[in-house]
């Protein structure tokens, strides 16, 4: 039966679940993250960069970068943001 009752914990216990989520993704690199602009400046270092093509903050708490390397090949990258440190690169 849908009293006003129900419907209103319903509603109530979803928007809860949501703000839940919310909560959990990382809209913004944390607080004593580095800068971009070192992050990026040790890709370049380390890396045989020619362009990068995207640099993009991932809410799963990481930058996402994509570049092009000196041998034409389309490389993607997973980087910490805290400490600037390699997690993941393909190919």
């Amino acid at each position: 039966m849908n009293t006003p009752a129900t419907v209103t914990i319903a509603a109530a216990a979803a928007a809860l679940c949501a703000q839940v989520a919310l909560a959990q993704a990382q809209p913004v690199p944390p607080q004593g993250a580095l800068p971009l602009a070192e992050i990026i400046a040790g890709i370049e270092k380390s890396q045989p960069v020619a362009t990068f093509e995207e640099v993009e903050w991932d809410s799963d708490g990481y930058w996402e970068v994509e570049f092009v390397d000196t041998e034409n090949r389309n490389i993607s990258m997973r980087i910490d943001p805290m400490t600037g440190e390699l997690w993941t690169r393909k190919p």
